[in-house]
């Protein structure tokens, strides 16, 4: 009987590895092919279709054909499915913007899915809401955004269902990734599901919490995984430790290849990166050489896929020189937003008799107040830990802290004044909080503000007293988001909020239309300031 069940348990551990192939080992030469050959101008495309028969006939098939004159672009319309993209609901006169989001939930729901061989979807076991566009799976940090518009809207159940999904890919793949693609299992995103089941708690009653304890304590150990054995002043996956014994986290992917989603845009970063360095090298060898060129790639896909996990992709807060993404080093960093979100989770934890490290906590609790904070700028920036130092860098992301750390009154006296001080200066706009001080084309940079950003910047100035600054932030947002909405009949996924007469843009594809964190923060703010 024991040997049986051991079998079984080595039979459903190989099914389930077969399922996370990832299109790059499913289809090897057909997907080098189809990404080196532009077939989709969006390299998504083809990493999200559907097969439409086995895929080892798709592949046999294609050995026969390649080389032959083959129509590549043919060839996968007959043996794959593009995944169909949300319809937008139009916009009708006299319809207001919420009644619209209300709409909008059917056209981003998904019902529970079901597994298909060859595909890289991860099949969850209830209904979910997707962000939109090109984003046909869930997403992780999306989800916790969207959850507060579905709360406004009574979607109850919704909620719930979200969250027993993302519990789901704990218990099954050890942490929730990305978005639920074979793809993302590398890599998480920022960890809200404390804040999840927090918000579900704050309409079912904190019975919640014991539901969700297994999870929420399975989800800290991911991100703590390693740290009894890493060595001060060293790092290892997403674990960093201080000279002095302080745990800290930060985002790094598992893989160091490049993303499958974004395979072209990754290999020309990587070549440029390389080439850079290789200018002020002699090399003894072509071996050497190619060495060299293998090793340095590989640093850059780790770090380019790291900065995904941050959901910050991408950003020159990762960049040395902030024009050049090729000078990406995001795993350097202990980022002041993740920091939080564990000190969040830590927290849930403790309260609700989960195991949890006190000291640890308390040690990460000092190290965000002091590390984390930029004297010369009065604001919270990420901290460096291989040049031991904050970044000058300032964003959005420091905002973080405002409503997780806990301040005595002293300490919220002195800081108050210098964070709205900093806001007022450096990140507050027209249209309300921009990503970062910087524009070079990048997404997560200035011009661009985002919802969640509005969001934790407002529920942190209002714990920390700042009430009137908050509700101008909303209101410069939400005022857009209207303005935006009478004009073209969309709710988009970012917003230029340093000129109101421009569109935004910058990243890898075009802003898109959904959206699901827009649509959230915008009932959760229209409800909590009435602007209506």
């Amino acid at each position: 009987m024991k040997k049986i069940k051991i079998s079984l348990l080595f039979l459903s551990l190989t099914i389930l590895l077969i399922a996370q192939k990832t299109p790059d080992k499913i289809y090897e030469q057909l997907f080098l092919d189809i990404q080196n050959g532009n077939v989709f101008p969006d390299s998504k495309t083809f990493v999200d279709c559907i097969p439409k028969r086995k895929p080892a006939d798709i592949m046999y098939d294609y050995g026969l054909q390649k080389g032959t004159g083959l129509d590549l672009k043919k060839f996968v319309s007959d043996n794959f499915n593009v995944q169909a993209q949300p319809n937008v609901i139009n916009i009708k006169e006299g319809k207001l913007i919420g009644e619209h989001i209300k709409d909008l939930w059917t056209v981003l729901k998904r019902a529970e899915d079901k597994k298909v061989e060859g595909s890289s979807l991860l099949a969850l076991p209830k209904p979910y809401i997707v962000p939109g566009g090109r984003f046909t799976e869930v997403y992780y940090w999306d989800s916790y955004f969207t959850m507060l518009g579905l709360k406004e809207s009574g979607e109850t159940l919704a909620i719930e269902d979200m969250i027993d999904n993302f519990a789901f890919l704990i218990n099954n793949y050890g942490h929730i990734p990305n978005g639920n693609r074979s793809y993302y299992l590398s890599r998480s995103q920022p960890p809200f599901f404390g804040m999840m089941v927090t918000l579900l708690a704050s309409i079912k009653g904190n019975g919640i919490y014991k539901k969700y304890l297994p999870a929420l304590q399975k989800e800290y150990n991911f991100w703590m995984a390693g740290y009894s054995t890493t060595k001060n002043g060293e790092a290892y996956k997403r674990v960093i430790k201080l000279d002095d014994g302080t745990i800290l986290n930060r985002y790094c992917d598992d893989d160091d290849i490049p993303r499958q989603e974004g395979y072209k845009e990754d290999v020309k970063t990587a070549e440029e990166a390389v080439s850079q360095k290789m200018m002020t090298i002699r090399f003894a060898s072509e071996e050497a050489m190619k060495t060299f060129k293998e090793t340095e790639s590989k640093i850059i896909y780790k770090n380019l896929r790291s900065a995904a996990e941050s959901g910050w992709d991408f950003s020159s807060r990762w960049f040395i020189n902030p024009e050049k993404i090729s000078t990406i080093h995001t795993i350097d960093f202990a980022p002041v937003d993740l920091n939080s979100l564990i000190l969040n989770l830590e927290n849930i934890l403790i309260k609700n008799g989960g195991e949890v490290d006190k000291q640890i906590n308390g040690k990460r609790a000092i190290a965000i107040k002091k590390l984390f904070w930029n004297k010369k700028l009065s604001f919270y920036c990420d901290y460096d830990f291989i040049q031991k130092k904050v970044s000058s860098s300032i964003t959005a992301a420091g905002f973080f802290p405002l409503s997780i750390v806990n301040y005595t009154t002293a300490e919220l006296k002195a800081l108050a004044p210098k964070v709205v001080s900093s806001t007022n200066l450096n990140l507050l706009k027209p249209g309300g909080i921009v990503s970062s001080t910087i524009n070079v084309g990048q997404q997560w940079d200035a011009p661009n503000g985002w919802a969640p950003q509005q969001w934790m910047a407002v529920i942190g100035l209002e714990k920390i007293g700042q009430s009137a600054l908050a509700k101008d932030i909303a209101t410069r947002w939400i005022t857009l988001n209207k303005k935006v909405y009478k004009a073209t009949g969309k709710l988009t996924e970012k917003y230029n909020v340093v000129d109101l007469s421009l569109e935004t843009g910058g990243g890898e594809y075009p802003n898109l239309d959904g959206f699901g964190w827009t649509n959230g923060v915008y009932l959760a703010l229209e409800k909590k300031y009435n602007l209506k």
